[in-house]
Formats: C-alpha cells, sequence, structure tokens
C-alpha cells in the first residue's frame, strides 16, 4: 500500500479584482487541477515547475495548510481530506514540512533549542526537560549543527545553518514524510549540495519519504525517484527520473532540461537552448484545451479542443496530444 496516495486533487481561490464592483462574482483561480500521484515508504518525489504552477499550493494542500476543493489525500489508507484542524494537527507528527526562506521560517524570539525542541513539546509533552534537551542535542549533532550552539538564536547563523535547525525541527518528532518546499532554492550553490547531500543521508538512516519541490531540474535529479513537472496548475509528465531525464516526452519538460546547466564547458557552449514563446497563461483564464499550447511549438488547432491527460506506462507518463510514452 501506498504511504501517501494523492487522487484528483484540486485546490481553487477566489480572487476579486480591486477595480472591480461589490456585485461582480469573483474569479476562480485553480493553483492545483486535478492531480494525482501515489508515493512509496523511503521514496522521494521530486515536483519541478516555474513559478505559479502550482508546487507550493499543493505541498499545502496535502498538509493541510491549503483548502481543498475536490479530490482525496489518503495517508496510510486514511482519508485526509475533511478532517477537523484538531484531527489534522495529530497527523502533522509523521507529515513535516521544510520551507523555502531558512530565516523566516524560525521565531526569531526563541533559541534554536527552543525552535527544535517545539514540535517535541506539542506532541511528546510527558517527555522531561533533561530528555528533550538531550534528543534535541543529538538531532542537532545529526544535521551538522553544534550542541553547544543551543542556546543562540537564529540571527546568529548562517542561511544554510538555519536550513539545517529546520531540518531539525521537522526531524525531532521521527515523522514518515517530510515535504521539502524549495528547501534550497535560497542558498549558495556549495551549500545546496550540502543540504541535499543532508537531506538524502538522513533519508536513509531513517528510512523516510520525501517531497521535493525546486524550480531547477539539476537539484531534483540528484535526489528524487520519480519526478513530477507541472505547469499552470496540470500535472505534465510523471515518472522515475532516469526515464524522465533520459526521454523528456513533453515540450515543456524538453524545455526545462535544456536550460539545466552541463558540467562540460564545450557541451555546454553548444547545446541548444529550447526557449518558450510569450508569457506564461493567468491562471485565472488559462487557455482552452492543453494549457501549454500558447507556449508550444507543436501546437495546432485540435490542441485548443482537447485536453490531454497523463497516459503512458507504469514508468513514464505524459499528458501531450503530440507526444506519448508507450503503453507497457
Amino acid at each position: 500500500m501506498s504511504l501517501l496516495s494523492v487522487k484528483d486533487l484540486q485546490v481553487e481561490f477566489k480572487i476579486r479584482d480591486a477595480q472591480s464592483w461589490f456585485w461582480q462574482p469573483a474569479a476562480t483561480l485553480k493553483a492545483v487541477n486535478r492531480i494525482s500521484f501515489d508515493l512509496q515508504p523511503s521514496e522521494t518525489l521530486g515536483i519541478v515547475g516555474e513559478s505559479g504552477c502550482g508546487k507550493s499550493t499543493l505541498a499545502r494542500a496535502i498538509i493541510g495548510l491549503a483548502p481543498i476543493q475536490s479530490g482525496s489525500i489518503l495517508w496510510n489508507g486514511e482519508e485526509l481530506a475533511g478532517l477537523s484542524e484538531k484531527e489534522m494537527r495529530l497527523k502533522r507528527k509523521d507529515i513535516q514540512m521544510i520551507f523555502q526562506d531558512p530565516l523566516a521560517s524560525l521565531n526569531p524570539r526563541m533559541t534554536i533549542g527552543e525552535i527544535i525542541a517545539e514540535p517535541l513539546r506539542t506532541f511528546h509533552p510527558q517527555i522531561g526537560k533533561v530528555e528533550t534537551e538531550a534528543r534535541v542535542k543529538a538531532m542537532m549533532q545529526k544535521v551538522g549543527l553544534l550542541p553547544n550552539q543551543i542556546n543562540r538564536y537564529p540571527h546568529e547563523f548562517s542561511g544554510g545553518q538555519c536550513q539545517r535547525i529546520g531540518i531539525a525541527r521537522a526531524l525531532i518528532v521521527e515523522p514518515k514524510l517530510i515535504i521539502c518546499d524549495e528547501p534550497v532554492s535560497a542558498l549558495d550553490v556549495s551549500i545546496q549540495a550540502q543540504v541535499v547531500n543532508l537531506l538524502k543521508q538522513i533519508q536513509k538512516e531513517m528510512g523516510l519519504a520525501l517531497i521535493f519541490i525546486a524550480h531547477d531540474l539539476s537539484v531534483v535529479k540528484h535526489i528524487s525517484d520519480r519526478v513530477l513537472v507541472m505547469y499552470l496548475g496540470h500535472a505534465v509528465e510523471l515518472g522515475d527520473y532516469d526515464e524522465i531525464y533520459a526521454t523528456p516526452a513533453h515540450p515543456y519538460t524538453r524545455a526545462l532540461m535544456s536550460a539545466v546547466p552541463l558540467p562540460d564547458p564545450e557541451a555546454e557552449r553548444n547545446k541548444t537552448i529550447q526557449l518558450l514563446a510569450g508569457d506564461l497563461p493567468s491562471p485565472i483564464h488559462p487557455p482552452s484545451g492543453c494549457v501549454f499550447r500558447t507556449r508550444c511549438p507543436q501546437a495546432d488547432s485540435a490542441c485548443a479542443e482537447a485536453k490531454p491527460a497523463l497516459s503512458g506506462n507504469i514508468r513514464h507518463q505524459v499528458a501531450c496530444l503530440k507526444n506519448s510514452v508507450a503503453a507497457l
């Protein structure tokens, strides 16, 4: 059985223009449009796409921080959609989140010892002060922080160290799933590699499942078992990372792949970057048919009529009328 199973998940927001009259109906923004995927224990799913495609909203919906209009979220076979706030708070012991801005996600008035210990006090109030401090120091050491820094404040640490504090806070209650919402996008490249390697190491030691959200396909490649590519709230490609990177089937995925820097200087100079035409459409007024058609070099009149769904095989699926993946 899957650890997490998301089926036809839809998240909408009502948007009212500041210039509109009060009696005019609010527009509907479909931030997540019928996304489906399964996540196995100890597996990492990478979610990629440009800003505004719905990656973070999808993550927040899974953890109960964004409203769900329709669809299903099964956690170990139990439905999460529709749970009360109190019931969902209990589930967060097993589903923790690491946020994009490491410093902004930490309370500046609390020491890092208090920050890391906060989930323990919430979910295990019976644990005494001495044992709590021992667990916090052990977790600090696990993520690469010095235990004698326990009484310092977040502003005394670098961005990479603050992200390690956030990781320690998420791990302290020994969850089964960690959702990483662009955890390295605000960090230097060298620090990004350190944080990604740390997450891989901890995942191996603790048997965690990860959902890793990023803009950068090269970062996702090094940590993911499978990759979900999103565009304007839709899933356009889903598959094993080696299938996605070896044979990207969707034009949007190929464009993202062409922008990934290559380590070979000669190959980097000679590669062809596939530039996308036009701007990202408004999610309030998306194109008819295939949402990518206004920027797709292969689009024709048929693409304006039909809405392609993910199809293919268990290892690779694509939502495109012009490209397909052989079914097994």
